[in-house]
């Protein structure tokens, strides 16, 4: 089975964690990817840039509309994203408890994945 960890945080509250700390976690971020990678579970992923970037396109009428910032409001945002392969929701589970970040208030959605092709 597939799975998609989304990964939500607080950038405001990311930015209070010293400079150190947050290099720290990113490193055993990047540890972690490599060793899921190693494990045959990790199959795509991406950090995404800070949600300022953002764009929304929006259905309005029958129209489309693209509108600066996030789809919601919310404090928390998408950070990034892992598509892994687990044999059920509770290894999916256990992999998404291992993503460092979660240790300074981050949280990560874990949703099975329903492809519209077979995946590549």
């Amino acid at each position: 089975m597939h799975f998609m960890l989304l990964c939500s945080i607080n950038e405001q509250e990311w930015e209070k964690v010293p400079a150190g700390d947050r290099d720290q976690l990113m490193a055993e971020y990047g540890q972690l990817l490599q060793d899921l990678a190693a494990e045959g579970h990790l199959k795509a992923g991406a950090k995404l840039q800070p949600i300022a970037t953002a764009k929304t396109v929006r259905g309005v009428k029958g129209k489309s509309v693209v509108v600066d910032g996030p789809f919601a409001e919310a404090k928390e945002h998408l950070g990034g994203f892992h598509l892994i392969e687990c044999k059920d929701m509770a290894e999916a589970l256990a992999i998404a408890k291992r993503i460092p970040p979660l240790k300074v208030g981050s949280c990560v959605e874990v949703r099975p994945v329903d492809f519209l092709e077979p995946p590549v």
